[in-house]
């Protein structure tokens, strides 16, 4: 899936995108990979910063959303961080790298969601975090 494809499962736009493509998504678990450029937003001496490394792993949560969305014929849900923990990073990735960010969907109770991400860039680990992640109803 293409960046244009992956816009009908985000409700982000450019210059705010943070992924390129969904690589894989099921019920459970959300895979996407993203190339870090020169003059992204939230590129900083050479390095994808921290705040681009969380929306990282939250765009690729509401792809995986996004995703079963339109499964079901509806609009891609518009979600919103409700807290984050133990978030961990290892690593700024560097201009021109390409992450992996994997999202597992843990628990939902209603409109809340409480995921695992990690990014990853080849076998080394970048980050990780648990997440609160909270629907707006449609």
């Amino acid at each position: 899936m293409e960046q244009t494809e992956v816009l009908a499962y985000i409700p982000q736009r450019p210059p705010f995108v943070m992924i390129d493509a969904v690589l894989h998504a099921d019920e459970q678990l959300v895979r996407t990979s993203f190339t870090v450029h020169e003059g992204h937003l939230f590129v900083a001496d050479g390095v994808f910063t921290e705040p681009g490394l969380v929306e990282n792993m939250a765009q690729t949560a509401a792809a995986g959303t996004g995703y079963r969305a339109r499964q079901e014929g509806k609009p891609a849900p518009v979600g919103f961080i409700g807290a984050l923990k133990n978030l961990r990073i290892h690593m700024l990735p560097p201009v021109g790298a390409v992450i992996v960010t994997e999202i597992v969907f843990l628990q939902q109770v209603l409109q809340a969601h409480l995921v695992q991400g990690k990014i990853r860039m080849g076998e080394k680990e970048v980050a990780s975090c648990e997440f609160k992640i909270f629907l707006q109803d449609q």
